[in-house]
């Protein structure tokens, strides 16, 4: 699979964007973890651009490629875990002063169908980063590893935040 055939695959799932505000919908295994990363202006401006350019997905070594720099909606990414293609398109993106992020859905040959989202939120002066996602499995792999597919995929959003974590240490 190459990024450029992403464009003709469709999304997975729904209902789309409930990542960012939810509920989080039935029929799906839910999940959310957040970490405090720092506090101050500095803080949440860093860690909001690397966020926004992908940092979660570098840190965990996914690799990813995109059809631009920068989260928008429409974006396709695709990441390979392993040997596996991870074809995910955005679906929202919030910026501003207090909140920032994105989520993305699965595409077709996802291994799983759904939707994560990833957020950096300014509670007061400190800053907090939010791995939000619902999913169930789309292949027979996802089904045979069953709970540990999901284990992996909360260790993986811990990985995001570790990554997020680095962000803001390396511009600080």
């Amino acid at each position: 699979m190459k990024l450029s055939d992403l464009a003709r695959l469709r999304l997975t799932y729904a209902p789309q964007g409930l990542t960012l505000d939810g509920p989080m919908p039935s029929g799906y295994h839910h999940l959310e973890v957040e970490r405090r990363l720092g506090a101050g202006d500095a803080a949440y401006r860093s860690v909001a651009e690397a966020l926004l350019r992908y940092a979660p997905q570098r840190g965990l070594g996914l690799r990813p490629r995109a059809t631009a720099p920068r989260a928008a909606v429409g974006v396709d990414l695709l990441s390979r875990l392993v040997v596996l293609p991870v074809p995910c398109r955005i679906v929202w993106v919030v910026e501003g002063p207090h909140r920032t992020g994105f989520g993305y859905g699965t595409l077709e040959g996802h291994v799983e169908s759904g939707e994560e989202g990833f957020l950096v939120e300014r509670r007061g002066d400190d800053v907090y980063a939010v791995v939000r996602a619902y999913a169930r499995p789309a292949s027979w792999l996802t089904r045979l590893g069953g709970p540990l597919t999901w284990l992996a995929q909360l260790l993986a959003a811990h990985g995001y935040l570790r990554a997020l974590q680095r962000a803001v240490r390396e511009d600080g």
